[in-house]
């Protein structure tokens, strides 16, 4: 199952590929974003990670219901997306039309990013907002981590993190 599912999101990468997204060297990205319809209004640079579930959205649908209920008369709503080098997209986030995200900066999981991200910027939240610098979170990640041994995290990464976090009594 677990092979098909990889099948799949590759599948979908090469169609919005083909489609007109650009992504740099070394993407990765544990299932597959959804794109929107107009994946060629995106751009991910190098080095970037995008968590499962995450939503890059290129349009703005408020502007066709606002039409079709006739309370705007034309127009229509895109905005190009913008990913640059060294990013991480966190799990759930969504990235709303005209937004550019900062090198190095990190998007929380279930963020909702309707503003330009800064570079070496953490955002979370709905509306995403400013959480602390780059340099701050890695400060932050290395009072909070956990001890492990790596080579057995290598040989079998199970048995090790739940030695770091036994099952509770």
């Amino acid at each position: 199952m677990l092979a098909a599912r990889r099948v799949i999101d590759r599948a979908r990468l090469v169609r919005a590929i083909g489609r007109g997204l650009t992504i740099g060297e070394n993407f990765t990205s544990s299932g597959t974003p959804h794109f929107g319809s107009e994946p060629y209004l995106i751009s991910i640079a190098n080095n970037v990670s995008i968590a499962s579930g995450v939503q890059i959205i290129t349009h703005d649908a408020s502007v066709w219901h606002l039409q079709k209920i006739g309370l705007l008369a034309g127009g229509v709503r895109y905005g190009r997306i913008t990913i640059h080098d060294d990013c991480g997209v966190g799990v759930g986030a969504i990235i709303l039309p005209g937004v550019s995200i900062g090198p190095r900066s990190i998007v929380g999981a279930g963020a909702v990013v309707r503003r330009d991200v800064p570079p070496d910027t953490v955002v979370f939240g709905n509306p995403a907002r400013f959480s602390m610098s780059l340099q701050g979170f890695i400060q932050h990640l290395h009072r909070t981590d956990a001890a492990y041994d790596r080579e057995a995290y290598l040989r079998n990464p199970v048995v090790e993190i739940l030695r770091i976090y036994p099952p509770s009594p």
